[in-house]
């Protein structure tokens, strides 16, 4: 009978820490022993633990990975599959040129054309056949069978042998079986997030042009084309802590992951445990449609990750040919830009196919994009255009490090495997292991191999003017071979940075990154020095930073205790409804705006909070400033003010930083400063006031409690949530840009949530899911259980040992049978 139940046994293979480890694990051998899949035949056992957790468990690694694709198709087919028909190129087919995706994702959500052809022309079976020459043969049978299980589901539910509750879209034509192929070409989606994912739109449409490109930049324009660095949304990042000895006093350390990410979309986080009996044990979330843990643990480590802030892409100034828009010039000798043409069907309204054929132009340096849409000034002119280089186009690593990381042993091996392949694709890092009282970061993966000095002697023109707005990113001159990215031997790829010239720490205190740079992950040893694609140095932290190392320090400053201790106290600091800008600067704000009982709002003020034109411009503060005053100065779910906090604050940082502080920034301070905000009262008192009609317009009292507003429909009913958006310097991140309260599949903030640590029987992990595990549990459909669990703040004891899962009060079991 087909499996619906998930199943994850654990096999340590560690040597015991303790007696008492050992003989844990020497009772979970012996369970392995009497439960082992090949006991029962070559099927595939799955469990599910509380809030539906599954645990795999099979003999081989086709046997795992058919486990992890039934499961993951079980809980989110119908995401999956929009994705498959994503990266195949065949969304105009099924949904019509001029759509786009429902969801977010690392690409945006570009028009079904454009996307088309991006995927046609990159994700093509020279991608699949270079992941597949890469990975260990042992991946490649994981994902083989990622695919059959996929399958598998899916002509189970077609049958009518499982259930598929809520997946409507289980007779649409366009969900399909899928091959090997399929999971690789969703595997480069994600492997070029940070690069050419970015410019999907540009890229597709590039073409030469007749008009001249201009030759003045706009900065505001290329602020706004350049200002995420995943996707084309503000808010996807993370929080990451891990504090070593001298914090739990013992040989052992505690580590929290807290990635703040997509609810909904192909790229969605999904949580389960995979197990090859005295071979592979690993637990934790992956990207849909990936079948290796990312995040997570093993009997032996932990590690966890955040967005980096080194950039991942270059761009080249192409000097083009007179009078031939295809032909550039590299020292002095003219090359010929290569032209592929790719074909999209479309289908109209009426059903009736017809074809789109583009052309997409490449260079030595890369694929050729044009920006005019953002600023002229970079578009496909007749003297200019531009290439982009990805360093992750030929970084085909990602997914076996993942897995080696997996099957980690230690610290020492987990640090190893970072620095051999050096894959990470636009992540840092940070790791903890059994028996071990240090603590490791590294922003080590696939960077540019560009040093200052490259780029300041390769600047254009245009380069200088770009460099204005973002100092960081590469932009070389392409008339000279000599402004490429450098190569360095000790480099595991051509034109990225060797592992040995990247920023990484081993201490035993804390480190800690909220998506600031590399710069401070630990305030005692900054780290100096490095080339600017980095990310940066001696810049002022984001507020959720400076409150992430706020909470190292008052943890470090407590008694050395255990890592037990440490690791209850973490868990409680990491759902804290803290919010830094009001910790720091309610009282000196409140001082300034609260001088008067009225304010007259300007223009601005006025346009700002979408009054209309005929409304009056008097605006009653008394109201406003008693309830702030009132507040308890944090974001819980009953917290009653931060509502109106959040939309001052909000209006406050309009105000140019020089102008908001009167203590700026210094990299001799930099978790301090800057401070003292001295708006005039006039500032100060407008942003209140543009505040309070805000809220009024939203039909929000000022006073409302946040969980009224702030909320996720899951289950059919409203669950109340806590946190915020990081920009107020919520460290539990809740947030809708675009100003809107309710969450939902559209929405960033907290997803997966993990505090580890190894005790005398092995791993103890804590973990939560905010958006759950189906695909429906933020669309208030079903699977709210562990959405109303992060609701609660209620940390779930992670079953990882066999004796753990035996024991689960929610356990359901099955198996998959050939």
């Amino acid at each position: 009978m087909a499996a619906t139940l998930s199943l994850g046994l654990c096999a340590p293979g560690a040597q015991a820490e303790s007696n008492a480890a050992g003989r844990a694990a020497k009772q979970d051998a012996r369970q392995d022993a009497r439960q082992d899949p090949r006991r029962a035949g070559s099927g595939v056992e799955i469990r599910r633990t509380t809030d539906g957790i599954p645990h795999l468990r099979a003999a081989s690694w086709r046997g795992l990975g058919t486990g992890a694709g039934y499961v993951q198709a079980e809980d989110a087919l119908c995401t999956l599959a929009d994705g498959f028909v994503t990266y195949e190129g065949r969304r105009s087919w099924y949904f019509g040129a001029d759509a786009r995706a429902t969801r977010n994702s690392t690409y945006g959500k570009p028009k079904n054309i454009d996307s088309d052809f991006f995927f046609r022309a990159f994700a093509d079976q020279s991608v699949t056949a270079r992941y597949r020459a890469a990975h260990p043969a042992e991946l490649n049978q994981l994902i083989e069978g990622y695919a059959a299980g996929y399958n598998r589901f899916l002509a189970d539910a077609r049958a009518k042998r499982v259930g598929a509750a809520g997946r409507t879209c289980l007779d649409q034509p366009w969900v399909r079986p899928i091959g090997a192929d399929d999971i690789f070409r969703r595997m480069y989606a994600a492997q070029v997030g940070a690069g050419y994912a970015r410019f999907v739109a540009a890229i597709a449409n590039a073409g030469p042009a007749a008009p001249a490109t201009a030759d003045a930049v706009d900065a505001n324009a290329v602020r706004a084309t350049l200002a995420q660095r995943i996707g084309d949304q503000p808010g996807i990042g993370s929080n990451m802590l891990a504090l070593g000895r001298e914090a739990t006093g013992e040989a052992g350390a505690v580590l929290l992951g807290n990635p703040h990410w997509f609810w909904g979309g192909p790229d969605r986080f999904y949580q389960m445990h995979l197990t090859i009996p005295g071979r592979f044990n690993a637990a934790g979330v992956a990207l849909l449609g990936i079948p290796v843990i990312m995040i997570g643990f093993n009997e032996n480590v932990a590690w966890s990750h955040t967005v980096s802030a080194a950039r991942r892409f270059g761009l080249f100034d192409l000097a083009l040919e007179a009078d031939q828009p295809t032909r550039y010039v590299v020292d002095g000798a003219s090359e010929a830009m290569r032209g592929r043409e790719f074909s999209v069907d479309v289908r109209g309204e009426d059903g009736a196919a017809r074809r789109v054929t583009r052309t997409l132009y490449g260079t030595r340096f890369g694929p050729v994009l044009d920006l005019a849409a953002s600023d002229p000034a970079f578009g496909w002119g007749k003297r200019h255009a531009l290439a982009i280089r990805d360093v992750n186009a030929d970084n085909f690593r990602i997914f076996r490090n993942f897995f080696y990381w997996n099957q980690a042993s230690s610290l020492d091996d987990f640090i190893a495997i970072q620095r051999r392949e050096a894959a990470a694709p636009w992540i840092n890092t940070m790791a903890i292991a059994r028996g071990d009282g240090r603590i490791w970061y590294g922003d080590i993966g696939a960077v540019p191999n560009v040093p200052d000095s490259l780029r300041e002697a390769c600047a254009t023109p245009l380069a200088k003017g770009f460099a204005r707005v973002d100092p960081l990113t590469p932009f070389l001159d392409a008339s000279r071979s000599e402004c490429g990215w450098r190569s360095d031997g000790a480099a595991v790829q051509a034109g990225a940075m060797p592992a040995s010239a990247q920023p990484w720490l081993l201490r035993e205190d804390y480190v800690a990154n909220m998506n600031d740079s590399y710069w401070l992950s630990n305030a005692r040893q900054p780290l100096e020095g490095f080339p600017s694609v980095l990310g940066g140095e001696r810049t002022a932290l984001e507020l959720r930073g400076r409150l992430g190392h706020r909470i190292a320090a008052e943890l470090l400053a407590q008694p050395a205790s255990s890592a037990a201790t440490v690791s209850r106290q973490l868990r409680q600091a990491a759902l804290s409804p803290r919010i830094h800008s009001a910790e720091l600067f309610r009282d000196e704000l409140l001082a300034q705006a609260c001088t008067g009982s009225q304010v007259v709002l300007d223009p601005a003020s006025l346009k700002a909070a979408g009054a209309k034109p005929d409304a009056a411009p008097e605006v009653d503060l008394a109201d406003a400033c008693r309830t702030l005053r009132a507040w308890s100065g944090q974001g819980d779910a009953d917290d009653r003010g931060a509502l109106l906090w959040e939309a001052f604050w909000g209006r406050l940082r309009t105000i140019p930083a020089a102008s908001l502080y009167g203590t700026a920034f210094s990299g001799a301070a930099p978790l301090d400063t800057p401070a003292k905000p001295t708006p005039t009262p006039e500032q100060a008192g407008q942003a209140l006031g543009a505040a309070v009609r805000i809220l009024e317009g939203q039909g929000v009292a000022l006073d409302a409690a946040l969980g009224s507003r702030r909320y996720v429909d899951s289950g059919g009913r409203q669950v109340p949530l806590y946190g915020g958006c990081h920009t107020s310097g919520y460290f539990a991140v809740a947030c809708n840009y675009d100003g809107s309260y309710r969450l939902g599949p559209d929405s960033m903030g907290n997803a997966y949530l993990q505090v580890v640590h190894f005790g005398p029987g092995g791993v103890e992990a804590h973990t939560l899911m905010a958006h759950g595990q189906d695909e429906l549990a933020v669309s208030n459909g079903q699977g709210s259980a562990p959405v109303e669990r992060y609701a609660r703040k209620d940390w779930l004891r992670f079953p990882f040992h066999e004796k753990e899962i035996a024991r689960d009060p929610g356990l359901r079991r099955s198996v998959l049978r050939p």
